[in-house]
């Protein structure tokens, strides 16, 4: 018994500098690692400007080596700065970018005279992007942005209105394949089946998968490649799907969680 005491005991005291070395490591890992997550917001923050644009449709090109690429075209700006929020006075600072031009009659008299103020047309929408201060003195107002903010093979996040389906059931909603078409089944082929117990917990809980209002909402596509770019005609190509229907309105940005090499 003696001897197997010590040797545990020795045992567990040459396991001590492992120990020791992996608790090291980690913290240097976990310093290391708030490190650069400070450092990738801080790039987050330094240019995320929010184009506006509409979303034309879908195509396919040939990259390189001859293969089809699916590629949504969108036609992003031109967007004029209308305004600029400062930390002074606003309390943060943005960038506020106007796109489309409309008439006067359109647009509400608040707004009207920040466009003249500003001396740029009325726009049909406005929206802000925030901005480090030392970003925002780069841009004046009455400034054109453009597509040529982004390049080819960058990422980009667009943010869209998806299509309104109205109200469905679960099968278009939630993509259930509904009761057996068999003899015995009655009024029952595209029901949702059971949502809940009698005696316990006695209630529906929340966030069963129901009938109800499918699409209409604000849908965020993250990380999506650029495949091609023509400033002259304001036209941008991304590969993939992008939310909402054709001429619906979108929003571009530089990706958040990813960036090109």
């Amino acid at each position: 018994m003696a001897a197997r005491f010590f040797a545990n005991r020795n045992q567990n005291l040459s396991s001590i500098p492992f120990q020791f070395n992996f608790l090291l490591n980690l913290m240097k890992m976990i310093i290391f690692l708030s490190a650069d997550t400070r450092n990738y917001k801080r790039q987050e923050l330094i240019m995320r400007i929010n184009l506006i644009g509409n979303k034309i449709g879908m195509t396919q090109i040939f990259d390189e080596e001859g293969k089809v690429v699916p590629v949504t075209v969108l036609k992003v700006g031109p967007c004029y700065v209308v305004n600029k929020k400062t930390e002074v006075k606003d309390g943060y600072s943005a960038l506020v970018l106007g796109y489309q031009d409309v008439v006067e009659r359109k647009v509400r008299k608040s707004e009207l005279g920040l466009y003249k103020k500003s001396k740029v047309s009325p726009k049909k929408i406005m929206i802000e992007s925030r901005v480090l201060k030392e970003e925002l003195d780069k841009y004046e107002i009455g400034q054109e942005i453009g597509v040529t903010i982004f390049k080819k093979d960058d990422f980009v996040d667009i943010a869209g209105k998806s299509k309104g389906r109205g109200f469905t059931g679960v099968i278009k909603r939630h993509g259930m394949s509904g009761a057996n078409s068999t003899h015995g089944t009655h009024e029952y082929f595209r029901h949702g089946g059971s949502i809940g117990a009698s005696a316990y917990p006695g209630r529906v809980f929340k966030g069963m998968k129901m009938p109800g209002r499918y699409g209409g909402k604000r849908v965020k596509v993250q990380s999506l490649s650029v495949a091609g770019i023509k400033a002259e005609k304001n036209i941008i190509l991304v590969k993939g799907a992008v939310p909402g229907p054709n001429r619906g309105y979108i929003t571009v940005s530089h990706a958040v969680k990813k960036h090109a090499v």
